[in-house]
């Protein structure tokens, strides 16, 4: 089982780390240019940074407190937040009338939650 972890959490954390450092780098208008980046229209240039650096926060935290014994309880807790950010995005392209995006955001969802549930389990 905790192979299984650390392979979702890895996948997680990397799609995390690009999609947060994706929003960091790139302005508003660079992101707007993307089709599947439309929603940034509805939200602050600072709101979609601040939406960046949470992803790539539970990036980092998905993996390091585990890994190195720092503060474990860091990780289910960064697997809830992360959980809770495609919770967000879930409504918004709902709202948006992009619902054919909703699965995407409801099994990135089940991951983070399959990554709390298992990680509260082994503290």
């Amino acid at each position: 089982m905790d192979v299984a972890v650390w392979i979702v959490s890895g996948v997680l954390a990397a799609l995390y780390l690009v999609a947060g450092f994706t929003k960091l780098a790139k302005s508003k208008q660079e992101l707007l240019a993307e089709p599947r980046m439309a929603w940034a229209g509805d939200f602050s240039s600072g709101q979609v940074k601040g939406i960046g650096a949470v992803e790539v926060a539970g990036a980092f935290g998905l993996v390091l407190p585990w890994l190195t014994g720092v503060a474990p309880i860091l990780t289910p807790i960064a697997a809830l937040g992360l959980a809770l950010v495609q919770v967000g995005a879930a409504i918004t392209h709902v709202r948006r009338g992009e619902g054919a995006l909703v699965p995407i955001n409801l099994l990135l969802c089940a991951l983070a939650v399959f990554v709390a549930v298992a990680r509260f389990g082994q503290l």
